[in-house]
């Protein structure tokens, strides 16, 4: 029987201290996510999407609430949670290969060195890279060096995959392949997932529920939204389905009416929506971004 409450994220609030003093980025986020469940988070620049991220993978505390993940308080990171930053963070020294082995080592050490190796390249082989293993990320294209992430965080068999804007750093035919390998790959494991997304066709597209979160500062879960296609999806089926046109403009009628500082969504030729940024003080949105070395079996290594 499916668990409904597999992950719970409880009353969750984070603040940070600033030169202006403590300041509440996220107050009362509030969600359960059944096990196998694909969850998008979406809402305005600023507003701690990857904030909520970053407490669910163990990176960050709340300052208040809790998260349970499986019956265990996340206090830390896990090898429980994979998780694919917006870039891949890949070690350049390693191979694809080593790269995804990096947290097989972790998760699997008493396996043999054969078995690991087949662990990863079965991976690298589901995302389309059966044929670089061996590169080196200086030799691989920027949705390449994604593909690797994917397969690293699949390759841990983790209860929960957690995606921060996974593919906003690459181009619109890359992004769609990417959205389909990514479908693909869940689909056969159907492992619980959490997105963070600015791409409102891309929620609709992948997910199984989108969360709209209000505008930060002290920001919440704003609205719900279930996703009323059956799996699996095929992108052209669903341009057709006048049903997506109503869900979509029922996504960005709540981030126009967040959105009272700007003009409202566009939609550019890839079919994603640019949101604009959300009316912030300076030095309230999220902390700076920091660069990070990849998780290994769920620690990030700054």
């Amino acid at each position: 029987m499916t668990d409904t409450r597999f992950l719970e994220i409880s009353q969750v609030s984070k603040t940070f201290e600033t030169k202006k003093g403590p300041q509440t980025v996220v107050e009362g986020f509030d969600l359960r996510i059944a096990e196998g469940e694909f969850v998008s988070v979406v809402g305005h620049s600023g507003c701690g999407k990857s904030t909520v991220l970053s407490m669910v993978a163990g990176l960050a505390s709340p300052t208040h609430g809790g998260i349970v993940l499986a019956g265990r308080e996340v206090t830390e990171p896990g090898p429980d949670r994979g998780v694919v930053f917006q870039a891949p963070c890949l070690l350049p020294w390693m191979t694809a290969l080593e790269n995804v082995l990096l947290g097989i080592d972790q998760v699997k050490p008493r396996a043999t060195k054969k078995e690991k190796r087949d662990i990863a390249a079965h991976y690298l082989g589901l995302v389309g890279l059966g044929e670089a293993l061996d590169k080196r990320p200086a030799e691989l294209s920027q949705g390449m060096r994604q593909r690797v992430g994917l397969a690293r965080a699949f390759a841990l068999a983790p209860k929960c995959l957690l995606l921060d804007e996974p593919f906003g750093m690459l181009d619109s035919i890359t992004r769609m392949e990417l959205q389909e390998v990514l479908l693909g790959i869940w689909a056969e494991h159907r492992i619980t997932a959490v997105m963070v997304t600015h791409d409102v066709d891309e929620a609709i597209l992948l997910s199984d529920r989108v969360v709209l979160m209000t505008n930060g500062p002290h920001a919440h879960v704003g609205e719900i939204v279930s996703v009323p296609f059956e799996r699996p999806r095929d992108r052209h089926v669903l341009l057709e389905d006048s049903a997506f046109y109503e869900v979509r403009e029922r996504l960005i009628g709540f981030l126009e009416g967040q959105g009272h500082h700007g003009p409202p969504p566009s939609t550019p030729g890839n079919g994603s929506v640019t949101l604009p940024a959300s009316p912030v003080v300076a030095d309230i949105t999220e902390p700076p971004d920091v660069e990070l070395l990849p998780p290994v079996a769920g620690v990030c290594v700054r």
